[in-house]
């Protein structure tokens, strides 16, 4: 799995609808609404490099109101957030 962090600028009355939109884009897990120099943040999660591309490229950066876009591409994560959500499923031993 790919993850991508998407700095996102907009026009400023339009942030609440960017981010809806943008949340409904295929790939964007979530969109944040942040303080700071973005006024959005959303993490992209792809199986394949080339999906990326379609996200945000393609997706985001159309959306009407988004003015800029930074992608940062993650290499490694260091949480066990995630490990720790697939073991609290509820499933009996």
């Amino acid at each position: 799995m790919l993850t991508a962090i998407v700095l996102i600028d907009t026009e400023p009355d339009r942030i609440p609808e960017v981010a809806a939109e943008v949340a409904n884009l295929k790939g964007v897990s979530e969109v944040y609404s942040v303080t700071g120099k973005a006024d959005l943040v959303a993490m992209v999660r792809v199986r394949q490099h080339e999906e990326l591309a379609d996200a945000i490229a393609d997706g985001i950066s159309k959306v009407p109101g988004v003015v800029r876009t930074e992608t940062l591409i993650a290499f490694r994560a260091y949480s066990n957030v995630d490990l720790a959500q697939a073991f609290a499923l509820g499933l009996d031993d």
